[in-house]
């Protein structure tokens, strides 16, 4: 796996703190930093998400992606799959995630409650290479709720 991140500054200029990210697959993704009102030149403009904010959206979106695939293998009639994240953040450099919590709302037709679990153990036990990786700094907890639709 391979990706390019360049620094684009802000708006085309060379300050800043804009980046794109090129991919192996073809795709961009902008990323920004906060705004520095002390330091403006060393802040971003609040273009885009922050790069810890995109890391902690892959790892939502690779959680989610194994729960919905472990429930259809399973035969299971997903209709809708959402993953929140919340986290926290080391107070100092680095400032890591040390706790992830991970809320899946997931709808379908007739899933018994049992099966979204194992989904979501297995994504978190063996097949979520990002929260596996996460979780070598940061206590990851799950919840979640499964409606009928």
């Amino acid at each position: 796996m391979e990706c390019t991140v360049s620094w684009t500054g802000a708006a085309g200029t060379r300050s800043g703190m804009g980046f794109l990210a090129e991919t192996a697959s073809g795709h961009t993704l902008v990323m920004d930093g906060a705004p520095d009102a002390a330091k403006p030149e060393n802040g971003g403009q609040n273009l885009a998400p922050r790069p810890m904010e995109t890391l902690l959206a892959g790892a939502g979106g690779c959680t989610a992606y194994d729960v919905v695939l472990i429930l259809k293998r399973g035969r299971h009639d997903v209709r809708s799959c959402s993953c929140k994240l919340s986290a926290q953040r080391a107070e100092t450099d680095p400032k890591v995630f040390t706790a992830i919590h991970l809320h899946f709302s997931v709808s379908g037709k007739g899933i018994p409650q049992a099966a979204l679990e194992r989904a979501i153990a297995m994504s978190h036990d063996k097949y979520c290479s990002a929260t596996i990786m996460l979780g070598k700094t940061a206590a990851i907890t799950t919840s979640f709720e499964l409606s009928e639709a």
